[in-house]
């Protein structure tokens, strides 16, 4: 659940009132006037550099008073701002302090000395990052950002699913819901969903609630894979015939694509990986012209760093990370609003999935 900035707003998880919001603890800040001066462009510069390939110059006044106002405000608060790889590139490049798919943003959370944590994804990234640091606040610029695949499962579908397979280990997803997290045995990300499921050793896994991630983990190993019939409503959207006329108008591209996307586009992917490793590929291939299968402002950040690889944007968006915007970021460090704050009880039995991932190779 999210706080707001009034205390008459902020309610438990439990349903109990909490007079105790961040605006309670840190204060309010006086709203800075965004006007583009000489010396918002001089001091954002050097930012504006990085994404001179993606931003046009026309729209850099309009970003640059709010990538100055967050960054001057984020050090006055002892924030640190952690942004997804689909985040936008003025956020991206613009006021992120640490940037990466969902496990690299995880483990950056339990690792920082910040006291505030601002992050620029969607509500369970957040949800993670409390799980994992209850004495920290976390904020998000907007409550309502959700995920498809997140609202595809609950608690009680977890339970349900143990008493039908009863003995069978689950495995979820990061994309999945604090009570979620709290009913499973261990979290996975697309980055090392694979090597979870083989950690185990079990002949038999529960995996959710991706279908189509867990069907390609399905693909690379022996272990059964029972799934949950969730998807993302940005990687389901492409086809293998899309990506065949791609080919066909260019064949020197080379396709890469998130295991999140169904069967038939994979089948057509020259390279499957998660976020993180789709710009591992980009960085060590370096191809001369690349379609990234995934959501469409990746593209855009990874561009911003390769300039000499063309890239194809099958331009599919995620409406629910489009609402971390500048604007709301902002916000977010003036009035400290939106607090993520979760059961006590609840999230001590999610941290227990989340750090058995994390820890997974110690």
């Amino acid at each position: 659940m999210v706080q707001g900035s009034s205390a008459a707003a902020a309610i438990g998880t439990g349903g109990n009132v909490s007079l105790d919001t961040a605006a309670d603890r840190y204060g309010v800040k006086p709203y800075p006037d965004l006007a583009y001066t000489p010396e918002i462009a001089e001091a954002t510069a050097p930012i504006y550099e990085k994404v001179r390939h993606v931003i046009p110059a026309i729209e850099w006044p309009v970003h640059a008073p709010y990538v100055y106002h967050i960054n001057r405000l984020k050090a006055e608060r002892g924030a640190i701002i952690l942004a997804h790889n689909y985040q936008t590139p003025e956020i991206y490049h613009g006021v992120a302090d640490i940037v990466g798919d969902s496990l690299q943003l995880a483990q950056e959370a339990a690792k920082s000395e910040a006291e505030i944590i601002v992050q620029c994804g969607v509500h369970f990234m957040a949800e993670t990052s409390k799980i994992l640091c209850p004495e920290k606040t976390v904020l998000i610029p907007d409550s309502h950002a959700g995920c498809s695949l997140a609202a595809s499962i609950t608690g009680e579908d977890v339970r349900l699913l143990r008493e039908a397979h009863p003995g069978v280990p689950v495995v979820a997803y990061v994309n999945t819901t604090a009570d979620v997290k709290a009913e499973v045995d261990i979290c996975c990300t697309s980055s090392n969903a694979l090597e979870v499921v083989e950690s185990l050793g079990a002949k038999e896994v529960i995996m959710l609630p991706d279908q189509y991630l867990a069907a390609w983990v399905a693909s690379q190993t022996d272990v059964k894979i029972i799934t949950w019939n969730g998807a993302c409503e940005v990687h389901e959207r492409f086809t293998g015939d899309e990506l065949r006329a791609y080919r066909e108008a260019d064949p020197s591209i080379r396709i890469i694509a998130h295991p999140e996307c169904p069967p038939d586009v994979l089948a057509e992917a020259d390279f499957t990986g998660s976020t993180a490793k789709m710009i591992g590929w980009v960085q060590k291939e370096n191809p001369g012209k690349v379609l990234m299968v995934t959501e469409c402002s990746m593209a855009d950040n990874v561009a911003s760093e390769a300039p000499g690889v063309e890239f194809v944007r099958p331009c599919n968006l995620c409406p629910h990370m489009k609402r971390i915007q500048l604007p709301k970021i902002l916000d977010t460090l003036v009035y400290m609003s939106e607090e993520v704050v979760l059961d006590p009880v609840m999230a001590a039995r999610a941290r227990r999935s989340v750090e058995r991932m994390i820890n997974l190779k110690s």
